[in-house]
């Protein structure tokens, strides 16, 4: 038996339910060396701010316990450059390419949009609303559903093609907030973003980051990850796009049986750049050996 292994994001059909999440993969082109781009479910470039950023000052990575801290603080090179520099090509390589988008303040996350909708070559936009490593704009929309709703519609009215809204964990009640993104036009919800953390150096009596607080992900937070997954999937009819920890096809498939119907390998990227087609194959494995004909069939089925 050979699976059926696509899925559809609203109007994005997905020859895999294994995508690559934003902030760990680069721009693609770098890896498209390593591998055919092709075999993905898609690709999410960096996030991508109205003007270049040189992120924040080093040291802005840690390795921790089953995970790591970051804080590179939306280091790009502004969507102009990726639209003139990355897109042509990576618009060639056979994978969807969703475009993330990240901004300070509501008009810029329009004005990115507005940029990305005069050209061709990508499949959708995911709107980071859950960037914790950025003084101002970032995770503050994605706290409040009420602004949340607003930087979704306002991006809706721009955006032809899919819309997916990024969710931060960091948050009393993320159902709420993911109800808020579908109300604002929200074709998908990728969730989550990482958990703020910090780590401070025993020898040196310093904190590891420049910031003190980052964002941690890896493995550590993959339980976390699905608690979050498994509630905004009993609070909204759009799609879920897991992530968190992620490293093998089993960790995947906890997250489709949890709610969601694709997921996105981040930190597991760092390790292995193949890592997202090792777990592909990982969950194809797995639905031959219970004779399960289509992934789909994997989503929300732990919930009865």
């Amino acid at each position: 038996m050979t699976p059926d292994m696509s899925v559809e994001l609203g109007p994005l059909a997905l020859k895999t339910p294994v995508m690559v999440s934003s902030g760990t993969f680069g721009y693609g082109e770098e890896h498209a060396e390593i591998f055919d781009l092709a075999e993905l479910g898609a690709l999410v470039v960096k996030s991508l701010t109205l003007s270049p950023r040189e992120g924040n000052a080093p040291p802005r990575i840690a390795e921790v316990p089953a995970g790591m801290l970051n804080s590179i603080g939306l280091q790009n090179v502004g969507v102009d450059a990726f639209i003139k520099e990355k897109l042509p090509g990576l618009s060639q390589l056979g994978v969807p390419v969703i475009a993330s988008v990240a901004g300070t303040t509501m008009e810029e996350y329009e004005e990115v949009c507005r940029r990305l909708a005069k050209t061709g070559g990508l499949a959708g936009v995911e709107v980071n609303v859950s960037c914790p490593n950025v003084r101002h704009g970032g995770m503050e929309f994605g706290t409040n559903p009420t602004a949340t709703e607003e930087v979704t519609a306002r991006c809706r009215r721009i955006v032809k093609g899919a819309l997916i809204v990024k969710l931060t964990p960091n948050v009393t009640d993320i159902a709420s907030v993911a109800m808020a993104a579908e109300s604002g036009g929200a074709d998908a919800v990728s969730l989550v973003n990482t958990f703020l953390g910090a780590a401070i150096d025993t020898v040196k009596r310093r904190p590891k980051l420049s910031t003190v607080f980052g964002g941690l992900s890896g493995p550590a937070i993959r339980p976390l990850a699905v608690r979050c997954v498994w509630q905004v999937a009993g609070a909204v009819r759009i799609p879920i796009i897991g992530m968190g920890g992620i490293m093998t096809g089993e960790d995947a498939v906890e997250f489709m049986l949890a709610g969601a119907t694709a997921v996105a390998v981040g930190t597991a990227s760092f390790l292995e750049p193949t890592a997202a087609l090792r777990v592909t194959e990982g969950m194809r494995e797995y639905l031959v050996r219970n004779s399960i004909a289509s992934v789909r069939e994997l989503t929300g089925a732990a919930r009865g």
